[in-house]
């Protein structure tokens, strides 16, 4: 991210230039940059954004622009480049480092490029100084008096740098460019005296006498035109010069080049590191970065990925074998992006660039900025490879990067670097995990081919608990090298134990554990805070709302956190909108849970409940809620909509692991009235997925249910675990709990509850052959239902009664009973429908009413197979195959 005021105001992104919006608030952003780190007062702030007098709602005008431009900041991850607006009272303040601002960098060089000893370290400044401008300064502000008193002192201080760069041109003897860059000021600035008088001088010098004369008059006429004057002392004198053809004027002796510090053939720097030993894999990846690096001009790679994934390894080991393709020399620096160590400053780096180049080091500049500039100068012309090791940050990078175009840079980085992808079109090359053939490769470099050619499954077995990550295999592999006798089966043991795992891949400062803690430590404050809350999450991934319930902030906020984590590699984000981290970091972050917020767990329980409501009225529309909301549930910042069925049978499907962890964890701390109300959540899908393996969740619900002391939560339980227990011919199991959930119903007083126990009770008693029992419970379940009024529930009770009387082969009371509950049924209750057009088409076979029962049953099969049905699209294709057989 990046800022600017030289030109249109606006903010550089990853993706491209962002506009801050009306004129007002693109006011206030270039006010707030003008001055950085600074507290702005309020009326300072309305100064800037009215040309007149401030309106009397203006400081409420004020107070929404800053808060829209808050948001477009934080939807931009400011917060990564250390930028900040804050409240201080009755000012504001924009937090952030200066170097971001295209004016101080603009500033800072001119200011360097006038401290220089020799004119050709002052022009590459000055130009690289001008280069900046992309228009007039502060376009797009209000044309307040403050702004305009800024850009006007920007835009003097920009004239009198290019007259600065022409005068360097002068001392290196180059007047004719130096009478280029003044022509075309002096041309927009007709009456600035200065411009004229040093264009004169250059266009003389260049031996254009005639046209430096001629500029004079052209001047002095439009002086007299314009403001009715003379010409002043400078431009006048400068004229009686060039009439009296002094030497000193046209031809001064130029500034002799500053030699070179040494012949280039003979300085050809070497500060790569050492090959790496027992480098394995990474062809596709090998073949990535040779494309990157044969691309455009200059071209910048960045090898990105997780802590341990081996980039430097990478980065090197490909630097190796490209020696012949930079003749000019290698050179490597560490910048210490992730490390107990402090960052080296650019000037440190820059300085150890200059003497490998062969600069004698009394002539390396003093500052940083003078430094860059003249390792991009020597770097222009060479064929150089240069390798900035563990980055943090790409303006960390970014004053490292050589001037050739036939250099090229390689930074690695366990952050993906977006501003240096937007800024310098740097070519990501991301390395994962090693594939586990790779994997067991690496183990084999160190241990030797025949030892894990001797248990192929367990070396097998240890890549997978690595995380296929290099370093937690070397620090594996290094363990058992200590040991010869042991086998690697016995370490794969050890390490399948989670709670020791990261423990045994760590060697005294070294392992995984080590790697993690540098790259969490180099986060923000809010995405370190979101990472160690991950350690309390019961899933194996989340979205952005369970996220934002576990650190007890928005979505919107805790999207920002969770990119910025993937952005490190902490997280990927496999599935649009879930993130998952890779098992080692899991392990990690579950060990800094104690550091979260005790009451993050419990927030994500009770965004559960909220979700889970609103997912079943998506999925069910119309049917009873699985349970009421705890009288002290706490509502989340925002509860998840659901467009449909599908989408909420989605996230049941997504979530199912997360769900199942909640509850264990939800009784653990003695939550039994959240875990039960969880069990139940996902009872759309166990409706669709009958045969899935719901028990031992339901059961665990149950235990709650039971704990909790109450009726209702029981009697729902118990019916839904007995209709599942039936669908898995655990008939025995299934009645023990029917039975008992009509009662606890009534007592709990809950007709709706007591009509759906009681109909999935005679429901089971049918299938296991007590009939009579069956039908007279399903009959006082229909007459239940009707009593209360509840659509669904009747439509429930209707459709069982309809199916008994087909088993007992009535098949116009079966009509009868589906035709009254189609006319009850939710028009979207989708798979409802499907189940009763089913009985339907079968009833009407039965009548012999073939034609309508094959209609009715194609229809069914389509609507089941549209919804994901897939035990009723296989029913439905299963009575037409007998439909077709009998006809």
């Amino acid at each position: 991210m990046e800022f600017r005021l030289l030109g249109s105001v606006g903010v550089v992104t990853e993706g491209g230039d962002v506009a801050p919006g009306p004129a007002k608030r693109t006011s206030l952003l270039a006010a707030l940059l003008l001055r950085p780190n600074t507290s702005v007062h309020v009326t300072a702030l309305m100064d800037a954004l009215w040309e007149d007098e401030p309106p009397t709602h203006a400081k409420t005008v004020l107070q929404g622009h800053v808060s829209r431009l808050r948001a477009l900041l934080a939807a931009h991850g400011a917060e990564a480049y250390g930028v900040e607006l804050t409240t201080q009272g009755s000012a504001y303040l924009l937090r952030m480092p200066e170097s971001l601002v295209d004016a101080h960098r603009f500033e800072e060089l001119v200011g360097l490029a006038g401290a220089q000893r020799h004119a050709a370290d002052s022009v590459r400044m000055l130009r690289e100084a001008l280069s900046y401008w992309q228009g007039p300064a502060l376009t797009g502000t209000v044309p307040s008096g403050p702004l305009e008193a800024a850009a006007t002192a920007l835009e003097e201080l920009r004239l009198s740098s290019v007259e600065a760069l022409a005068e360097a041109y002068g001392k290196l003897g180059e007047h004719g460019r130096a009478a280029a860059v003044l022509r075309t000021e002096a041309v927009a600035h007709p009456l600035r005296e200065s411009l004229a008088a040093a264009l004169m001088t250059s266009l003389a010098r260049a031996g254009r006498r005639s046209d430096a004369l001629d500029w004079y008059h052209r001047t002095r006429r439009l002086l007299a035109e314009e403001l009715g004057v003379d010409p002043g002392g400078a431009l006048s004198e400068t004229y009686a010069g060039l009439l009296r053809d002094q030497g000193a004027v046209l031809a001064p002796v130029p500034e002799p080049l500053p030699e070179p510090p040494a012949p280039e053939s003979s300085v050809v720097p070497e500060l790569l590191p050492r090959a790496p030993r027992g480098f394995t894999g990474r062809e596709a990846e090998t073949r990535l970065l040779d494309r990157a690096a044969g691309a455009g001009e200059g071209p910048v790679c960045l090898v990105t990925g997780p802590a341990g994934v081996g980039k430097t390894a990478f980065a090197v080991h490909w630097a190796h074998r490209r020696t012949d393709d930079f003749p000019d020399g290698r050179l490597f620096a560490d910048l210490r992006g992730f490390s107990d160590t402090p960052a080296p400053e650019a000037g440190v780096v820059l300085r150890e660039f200059l003497l490998a180049l062969g600069v004698p080091q009394q002539r390396v500049p003093e500052t940083a900025m003078g430094r860059g500039a003249l390792f991009r100068s020597l770097t222009a012309g060479r064929r150089m490879l240069v390798v900035l090791d563990n980055a943090r940050s790409s303006e960390q990078v970014r004053p490292l990067l050589p001037g050739g175009e036939a250099c090229v840079t390689v930074v690695t980085s366990r952050d993906r670097l977006g501003g240096l992808i937007a800024s310098d079109a740097a070519r990501p090359v991301p390395l994962g995990q090693l594939p586990p053939d790779a994997a067991t490769a690496l183990l084999a470099t160190v241990l030797g081919e025949a030892r894990v050619a001797a248990e192929p499954v367990a070396a097998a077995r240890l890549a997978g608990l690595c995380d296929g990550l290099p370093l937690a295999l070397r620090v594996t592999a290094a363990r058992l090298a200590e040991r010869p006798g042991r086998l690697l089966g016995a370490m794969a043991g050890e390490l399948a134990d989670e709670q020791g795992r990261l423990a045994l891949l760590d060697v005294e400062d070294v392992g995984v554990s080590a790697a993690l803690r540098l790259t969490v430590q180099q986060l923000p404050e809010s995405a370190a805070r979101a990472f160690r809350a991950l350690g309390l999450h019961t899933g194996s991934d989340l979205d952005h709302f369970a996220a934002a319930a576990l650190t007890g902030t928005t979505p919107a906020r805790a999207t920002a956190d969770l990119e910025r984590l993937a952005a490190a590699h902490l997280l990927t984000e496999a599935v649009p909108g879930r993130w998952t981290p890779h098992d080692l970091v899991r392990l990690y972050a579950r060990g800094l849970a104690p550091q979260a917020d005790p009451e993050g767990l419990r927030r994500l329980v009770d965004h559960y409940l909220y979700a889970g409501l609103a997912a079943d009225a998506a999925a069910e529309p119309g049917s009873q809620p699985c349970y009421a909301l705890p009288a002290d549930v706490r509502r989340p910042a925002a509860v998840p909509e659901f467009e449909g069925r599908s989408a909420a049978l989605d996230w049941y499907a997504a979530e199912r692991p997360a769900l199942e962890g909640a509850v264990a964890a939800s009784a653990a701390l003695g939550l039994h009235d959240r875990a039960w109300r969880l069990a139940l959540v996902a009872w759309p899908l166990m409706l669709m997925r009958l045969q899935d393996g719901w028990t031992p969740l339901l059961e665990a619900g149950l235990a709650s249910a039971v704990a909790a002391g109450d009726p209702d939560a029981e009697s729902r339980t118990r019916a839904l675990l007995g209709w599942i227990l039936h669908q898995e011919e655990r008939h025995a199991e299934a009645l023990v709990h029917l039975e008992l959930a009509p009662g606890l119903a009534a007592l709990a007083g809950d007709p709706i509850s007591e009509a759906i126990a009681v109909v999935n009770h005679a429901a089971v008693l049918d299938a296991t052959g007590e009939c009579a029992r069956a039908r007279a419970l399903m009959t006082e379940a229909v007459a239940l239902a009707d009593r209360i009024g509840h659509p669904s529930t009747q439509v429930l009770t209707l459709q069982h009664l309809a199916a008994h009387c087909l088993g007992a082969e009535e098949y116009e009371q079966a009509l009868a009973h589906v035709l009254r509950a189609g006319e009850l049924v939710a028009p979207d209750a989708v798979v409802v429908q499907a189940q009763l057009r089913i009985v339907r088409g079968e009833a009407l076979a039965g009548i012999g009413r073939l034609e309508e029962a094959a209609h009715q049953l194609e229809r069914a099969a389509a609507d089941s197979e549209a919804a994901g049905f897939t035990e009723g699209s296989a029913r439905a294709a299963e009575q037409l195959a007998r439909l077709a057989a009998g006809r």
